[in-house]
């Protein structure tokens, strides 16, 4: 009975040790599964703000090539690829086309900018051309798995790029192909999956939006530009001798903005302003405005009304945004730095930079062109004069500013 109580005993306790080792296994892997679940957890939340974020910076431009340039950056910084690209199909989707890219070589760049992958020939079946046809991305370990299917052209570049593993992912706007978004490891070596796929495709996809977006602002951006030069034009149409002046003095207006160093947006704004600086002529009778002898002191006076009718004109287009100040722009462009100018007698600093810039384009473009009532000045004359009513009437670093401009294009 005693040997029998102790293997019974002994059976007891090596059940009660295996059950204690499978709770304890189980535990591990409760523990395990539970630590593996909240990194999926914060990785996939380190992820949507990362694509939040990504999404956010996009948005924010309305230039092509700051959405790309922001793009791989982000791509660059925020994760663990060596290298990366963006190309994008051309007008007429003939082929696609390298724009921007980090961690490659100036050779590489140079062959890149230099290559395009073309859609337009149903032979070509290198991965680029088809995750853009079939909008779906496509993750190789080992291009040797693929050499079969590729062009000798497509080997040969693969080769030369050093490419041994990559994931390449459409760049989709609803249902349309923009172009390809492409990483690869060479030199950390580590291995694509699946999750670099559902990453990339996210960040592919917030730059197919902002794309979209930037095309339809760039799109309605034309249209406004021509509009504005409709407008400008019919108040130089009304006389062959002044035909395409808003237009030079919006020209000489973007040179100064460029030889200053001015901000694109200020110079877009400065270059509207220029276009409609003199849309207040339209209240002025043909009779002054093609008078071919001198103006009598009541038609000069009728003549400086222009300003002021400009900027009430402007004021009813309901400018917005960085456009909201064309119309004080534009309105202010006869006033003087010492205050004898018109229509508000304003000085120095009262007068917006812009006004003065197309104060200096106006007044140049005006006395170097054919009038009614005298010829037009010899451009070393018109300088000078510039340079005796610098500082006086017109600010000396935009005389300087334009004096530079006008040597580099149109002396030399």
């Amino acid at each position: 009975m005693l040997a029998s109580v102790f293997v019974v005993l002994g059976l007891t306790l090596h059940y009660q040790t295996l059950k204690n080792k499978e709770l304890d296994n189980a535990i591990t892997n409760l523990k395990n599964s539970s630590e593996e679940l909240v990194n999926q957890i914060d990785s996939n939340y380190s992820n949507a703000l990362m694509l939040n974020e990504i999404g956010q910076i996009l948005n924010s431009n309305v230039n092509i090539d700051k959405i790309l340039s922001e793009a791989v950056k982000i791509l660059e910084r925020r994760l663990d690829y060596d290298r990366g690209m963006i190309v994008l199909a051309n007008n007429d989707k003939s082929e696609l086309n390298f724009y921007k890219g980090f961690g490659y070589a100036d050779e590489q760049f140079n062959l890149l900018k230099n290559s395009s992958f073309h859609l337009n020939k149903p032979e070509s079946k290198g991965p680029f051309v088809i995750s853009f046809r079939e909008k779906k991305p496509i993750l190789i370990n080992d291009v040797n798995e693929i050499k079969t299917t590729l062009s000798p052209r497509s080997l040969k570049l693969m080769k030369k790029m050093g490419t041994t593993s990559f994931v390449c992912c459409p760049i989709i706007y609803e249902t349309q192909s923009l172009g390809i978004l492409a990483v690869d490891n060479i030199k950390t070596g580590r291995p694509l999956r699946q999750s670099d796929v559902n990453i990339l495709m996210g960040i592919a996809s917030q730059i197919g939006i902002s794309i979209n977006n930037a095309r339809i602002y760039e799109a309605k951006d034309r249209q406004f530009q021509s509009a504005l030069k409709t407008l400008a034009a019919t108040i130089d149409a009304r006389d062959s001798l002044t035909a395409g002046h808003s237009e030079r003095v919006a020209e000489y207006a973007v040179g100064i903005c460029n030889e200053i160093g001015l901000s694109e947006e200020y110079t877009k704004i400065i270059k509207i302003a220029s276009l409609l600086h003199d849309y207040g002529k339209i209240g002025i009778d043909d009779s002054i405005l093609k008078k071919k002898g001198l103006l009598t002191t009541q038609e000069y006076e009728e003549i400086k009304t222009h300003a002021e009718k400009t900027r009430n004109i402007l004021d009813q287009f309901d400018f917005e945004g960085i456009y909201k100040d064309i119309p004080a722009i534009a309105g202010s462009h006869h006033e003087k730095l010492d205050g004898n100018g018109y229509p508000a007698g304003l000085k120095g600093d009262e007068i917006p930079l812009g006004a003065k810039i197309i104060g200096v384009a106006d007044f140049f473009e005006a006395i170097t062109s054919k009038r009614h009532y005298r010829e037009a000045m010899p451009v070393n004359e018109a300088f000078d004069l510039l340079g005796k009513k610098s500082g006086k009437q017109f600010d000396e670093k935009i005389v300087s500013a334009l004096t530079r401009y006008y040597n580099k294009n149109y002396l030399n």
